[in-house]
């Protein structure tokens, strides 16, 4: 499939509140990101990584510039093409957990059924494809509340999935998984922005685990926004600088963060 321009932004600040009274977090942000990429984003907390990932996903504004999706500016589209071109999973546990599994993946499909939601084979067939993406289909007839949280997580990727949008946003998705499901997890979503040809967007704390799997990276560092390849970060020391001032730094032969030497 031919690559091409999933997420543009320019000039872009963010931060909360309007006019002379906003805060801003972080300003001039431009970067651009293809089809079939999975970034992660990285940056000491406090440096702006949810605030971006929600203004990149309109549930907040910018306080300037533009974001654009697929070519259009997400404050010229309606909602509903919004919801068609960016699903989100954010860190929050999920409390559907009195609906089955197959319901909550079929709430992706909500920009598609119109005002009273009725599903058509083909909104089902979509809502069965994502739980087989995710290796859930056979839970499809489970409750949500009777899952693991390493499952439920795989269910809102899958209904992120059945909304069939070319950008995904994820903050923090491994943030309540033990190790396994946190590898397990990352690895799905490599694999689906391989295979399914989606623009990935990743918030982490598994750096180490995340680092050998993206392909870019959107470094929050000297108070900007930057975007580089897995590999330029390392070997530019920009990852090595990330956390200096929390007192570690990142070891390119050992592929990790180690405490940093006292002189």
């Amino acid at each position: 499939m031919e690559e091409r321009v999933i997420l543009e932004v320019k000039n872009l600040t963010i931060g909360y509140g309007k006019g002379g009274s906003a805060i801003k977090v972080v300003e001039n942000i431009s970067f651009a990101l293809n089809s079939g990429e999975f970034i992660l984003m990285l940056g000491c907390n406090g440096a702006g990584k949810s605030t971006l990932l929600r203004t990149l996903s309109a549930v907040q504004l910018p306080l300037a510039g533009e974001v654009k999706v697929c070519g259009e500016s997400l404050m010229e589209i309606t909602p509903r093409e919004l919801s068609q071109r960016v699903s989100a999973v954010f860190t929050d546990k999920t409390m559907a957990g009195g609906l089955l599994v197959e319901e909550v993946v079929a709430l992706g499909r909500y920009p598609y059924t119109g005002f009273f939601g009725t599903m058509t084979d083909e909104d089902r067939s979509v809502v069965q494809s994502a739980l087989s993406l995710v290796g859930m289909q056979e839970k499809s007839k489970r409750y949500l509340s009777q899952l693991s949280d390493g499952e439920r997580q795989k269910i809102m990727i899958a209904k992120a999935l059945a909304q069939q949008t070319p950008l995904i946003i994820l903050d923090e998705p491994t943030a309540f998984l033990d190790l396994p499901s946190r590898i397990e997890i990352l690895y799905l979503l490599k694999q689906l922005a391989e295979e399914e040809c989606k623009t990935i967007i990743l918030s982490t704390h598994d750096v180490e685990q995340s680092l050998s799997v993206a392909d870019k990276l959107l470094l929050f560092i000297d108070d900007k926004v930057k975007l580089a390849s897995t590999t330029e970060a390392i070997e530019s020391e920009d990852v090595a600088r990330l956390f200096e001032s929390r007192g570690i730094v990142f070891d390119k032969e050992k592929g990790a963060f180690v405490p940093k030497q006292k002189r």
